[in-house]
């Protein structure tokens, strides 16, 4: 069945297909429309709509859910995201599945409901407090804002951690044509570690703190082992990058910009490609090095540059360090969003050197 539906009502949509039982939920523009539809279609269903005081209520709600085995989740944007931090890293360290929805807007502060890449730094190197990391997958469409998020929900419960759907506002807007799944997730058993409240897992304890320094340094040493390991499920995207001398990077609708650039300068006689990350964390290194290697590099992005700095590193640890030094950046922020002629104008100057 296809539907032609708002980017964020697609959230929805693949949160009840992936088995999602209760939604936190908070409004906050540009992301209102999902909290808007769970209230909505989650009764309807039989499924739970909780409307939480604030963003930091509705994080720690899910925590005790999750620590039931509920396949919980909650949608926010810019400022929603910050003072969800510290129940993020609690849900880290108390090694819980759960799935926070962040449509970008502009900051900092208040900012505007415009669309920004610029959360890029907290939802992928984990801005709350420990070392921690989430699952961030950033989708580049309407289908993949329902496809990722019943992908970060799969993931959630895998690797038993926070993952984030990292969007931004001009995606959450946007309407497309959505294919939804055949059949609903099947729903995955949480009993060797939730607190059910069932006989069998009266034992089973959630917790985030180990009162002795050696305990909680093998609980972080066990946490880094785990996150080295999902590096397996990384994701990204290529396009036209066999013959490719100007590599474009990009995620989300940087992305969608990048594609059309390409095309356009194939046109041209210049030979681009494109490298998308799916996944940003973890993030797709050895794929992207792959891509890199030999070629020139443009990162565009709808920020400051975290984007671009974390190409140059990952390149780096790879030790393409010619390449990492190779990057440039081009950039808007405040709401603005890069234009495929900007795009052009950057990667046809690279061309010309």
């Amino acid at each position: 069945m296809t539907k032609f539906v708002k980017s964020n009502e697609a959230v929805v949509m693949g949160a009840l297909y992936a088995g999602c039982e209760i939604y936190f939920g908070y409004p906050i523009t540009p992301a209102s429309e999902i909290a808007h539809g769970a209230a909505k279609w989650f009764p309807m269903l039989g499924r739970t709509f909780v409307q939480a005081e604030c963003e930091t209520a509705s994080v720690n709600m899910m925590f005790g859910a999750a620590a039931a085995g509920k396949l919980c989740m909650t949608a926010t944007s810019g400022p929603g995201f910050s003072l969800m931090q510290e129940g993020i890293s609690y849900l880290a360290g108390a090694e819980l599945p759960a799935v926070i929805v962040n449509v970008n807007r502009a900051g900092p502060g208040l900012g505007n409901v415009y669309p920004e890449q610029s959360d890029y730094t907290p939802a992928v190197k984990g801005g709350g407090h420990g070392n921690y990391k989430t699952f961030t997958l950033a989708p580049a469409s309407a289908q993949e804002m329902c496809d990722l998020t019943i992908k970060a929900f799969e993931m959630a419960a895998r690797w038993r951690t926070p993952a984030i759907v990292f969007a931004d506002g001009l995606q959450g807007q946007m309407m497309e044509t959505v294919r939804l799944p055949e059949r609903e997730s099947p729903p995955p058993d949480f009993s060797a570690w939730a607190a059910e409240g069932r006989p069998e897992t009266r034992g089973n304890l959630v917790k985030s703190i180990y009162l002795d320094a050696a305990q909680q340094e093998k609980f972080n040493e066990a946490l880094q082992a785990k996150y080295a390991k999902m590096e397996a499920d990384a994701m990204w995207e290529t396009y036209r990058t066999d013959d490719a001398e100007i590599l474009m990077v990009g995620y989300g609708i940087s992305s969608r910009i990048e594609r059309t650039a390409v095309d356009i300068l194939r046109r041209e006689g210049v030979k681009a490609g494109l490298f998308r990350p799916v996944t940003l964390s973890p993030f797709p290194r050895k794929a992207l090095a792959g891509c890199a290697k030999g070629r020139r590099i443009l990162a565009v992005e709808l920020d400051a540059g975290q984007f671009a700095d974390d190409v140059r590193l990952n390149l780096a640890k790879e030790g393409l360090g010619a390449e990492a030094a190779s990057v440039e950046m081009l950039h808007r922020m405040g709401g603005e969003v890069v234009s495929v002629d900007q795009a052009l104008a950057a990667a046809r100057k690279m061309a010309a050197r």
